[in-house]
């Protein structure tokens, strides 16, 4: 059969209390290493929360200014895309009716001016000579006799 063991001998209360004292310093140490991560946690993270605004200010202000060249260059696009197609359309009845209009008032302008004019002269015609362009030219023409004398 097994033995049974003995009952330990008491533990001498200096040692008890030197382990005790022990687990005390190391609980102490402990909490201030715990105290002095969370000063430095706290500091990384106010430096960390600094560079994030600061990044954040800097990409926000690029953005706007990026938004606002999309929209200058979306309005120019749009002026242009509109003045094209001002011109592509054909021309409306009012349109021609407008032409009309401005063609009757130059017709009416010419007319008065033609009114104003000295009546013109008839050209006296001067014989009946062939033009340049329908005559031979003197190097084809064959060249004339020789007379003897």
């Amino acid at each position: 059969m097994a033995r049974r063991r003995a009952t330990p001998p008491p533990v001498p209360d200096t040692l008890r209390d030197a382990v005790e004292r022990t687990v005390q310093a190391t609980r102490e140490g402990a909490e201030q290493a715990r105290q002095g991560t969370r000063r430095r946690a706290t500091g990384t993270r106010s430096r960390a929360q600094h560079v994030v605004d600061d990044v954040v200010q800097s990409t926000r202000g690029r953005a706007q200014e990026a938004v606002e060249g999309v929209v200058k260059g979306a309005e120019s696009v749009g002026e242009r895309m509109r003045e094209a197609f001002e011109e592509a359309r054909p021309a409306s009845h009012d349109d021609v009716k407008e032409l009309q209009k401005e063609l009757r008032a130059i017709n009416r302008r010419l007319a008065a001016i033609e009114e104003r004019l000295p009546p013109e002269k008839p050209k006296a015609k001067t014989g009946a000579r062939k033009p340049a362009a329908t005559r031979k030219p003197a190097a084809a023409r064959k060249p004339a006799a020789k007379k003897k004398a």
